[in-house]
């Protein structure tokens, strides 16, 4: 399995769909999974996958002693792992920057020389394939589109590509034409592709014009909450202030502007309500000048960025969670609120709208429609209980082993 992110180091979506999917695979009990990532810390949970640190398979010959390598790189890998790679070198790379060790350095995340990054993943990619034993071929997302396509081409085994998102929702049309030809080449070459929703699905065949008898559809899930996270309390805002809260990235496909609309259309009926919009990206300083604009400034907060812990006090401590977005082929956030007990309103054009009964639907341009739901959770307690209540009992339905077992049987049928 090819990835990218993975817990705890987490920089999206992609880390937490990433878990839940080796998790729910290894629930089915007979599947085992070699998970590659570019720049793993040493402090990932393994129980579910073994990593392999793609930072440190060589791809030059390095004559270095065992001692070494063991001082190098021996909190992330076994230096037998390295010596047993190093035998599966396949070409000449001395042209390309290494290291002492013969490997390529990895920022870790989405660096301004993303394109380069992803380009020497695929090389050291046909190393690993010739070192492995394994029957599939798993590449998540156009960053590991290109080492997918190279481990198939190196050891002629079925490649499944999962599809989180295309550039078609990040660009909301205007595609990135490099972007684009990666996705393209990754989907001609899979075997089978595995989409987040019918949304991405339809996507794949219409604007990547796939054959549609191999592309599936595999909704995300979610997590059951830690104890940590569960015992965070819910404060009472019975007579206070409520909160409405906005998380995520704050950039085009997200919606933000509809979001920061619809609050001044509430605060126009009732300054009872306080709005956060928690997240960062390249439409916040425009969001903080809209609001300000709005002459709603003193009932808006901008938190920043939140991961972890954060993210769940931020979601327990809202009266109602809101995802406008524009195109949004998943979207595992409401499911997080909904755990959380948190009223949730998303929008229609979101992939989890496709399983989701127990929240508020809205089309992402309709700013009244928006209003009027926010309004009506905040002051409406009957309709905030039942969405509570039911919401919870709902996600708790959605576990990642349903998932999994979906996975491993479109595996088998492909093999």
């Amino acid at each position: 399995m090819f990835g990218w992110e993975y817990p705890p180091h987490v920089y999206g979506g992609l880390a937490t769909a990433n878990f839940g999917i080796s998790e729910g695979l290894h629930a089915q009990g007979d599947v085992e999974t070699i998970l590659c990532l570019p720049k793993p810390w040493g402090d990932e949970d393994h129980t579910y996958a073994r990593i392999v640190a793609m930072n440190c398979v060589p791809i030059v010959y390095r004559d270095v002693n065992y001692d070494y390598v063991q001082s190098r790189v021996g909190h992330i890998m076994n230096p037998d792992e390295y010596y047993r790679y190093r035998a599966h070198i396949y070409s000449d790379f001395n042209y390309m920057q290494v290291n002492d060790l013969g490997c390529m350095d990895f920022a870790g995340g989405y660096p301004g020389n993303l394109h380069e990054e992803i380009n020497n993943y695929s090389v050291i990619a046909g190393v690993v394939a010739r070192a492995e034993e394994f029957d599939i071929i798993h590449a998540h997302d156009w960053l590991t589109y290109p080492a997918g396509i190279h481990a198939k081409q190196v050891s002629g085994k079925p490649l499944c590509i999962h599809v989180h998102a295309t550039d078609y929702d990040r660009s909301r049309g205007r595609v990135n034409p490099t972007v684009y030809s990666i996705e393209k080449d990754g989907m001609d070459h899979a075997d089978c592709i595995m989409c987040v929703s019918e949304l991405t699905r339809a996507t794949v065949i219409n604007q990547y014009h796939q054959d549609p008898r191999k592309v599936f559809t595999v909704h995300n899930a979610v997590y059951p909450l830690s104890e940590d996270h569960e015992a965070i309390p819910r404060p009472d805002h019975t007579d206070k202030e409520k909160v409405v809260t906005f998380l995520g990235r704050i950039t085009m496909q997200k919606g933000p502007e509809y979001f920061v609309e619809a609050a001044n259309m509430v605060l126009h009926r009732t300054r009872n309500i306080r709005f956060c919009m928690a997240g960062s990206g390249d439409m916040l300083e425009q969001m903080i000048y809209l609001a300000a604009e709005r002459g709603i400034a003193d009932r808006f907060h901008f938190p920043g960025f939140m991961r972890g812990k954060q993210v769940y006090e931020c979601l327990k401590g809202s009266d109602v969670y809101v995802m406008p977005s524009v195109s949004e082929p998943f979207g595992i956030s409401p499911l997080e609120a909904m755990q959380c007990g948190t009223p949730t309103i998303i929008s229609k054009q979101s992939g989890c709208a496709e399983i989701l009964n127990n929240c508020i639907k809205v089309d992402y341009w309709d700013i009244h429609a928006l209003a009027d739901a926010i309004y009506s959770i905040c002051h409406n307690d009957s309709l905030f209980k039942y969405l509570q209540e039911e919401g919870r009992n709902e996600v708790a339905q959605i576990t990642w082993e349903k998932v999994g077992a979906w996975i491993r049987e479109l595996y088998m049928r492909l093999l």
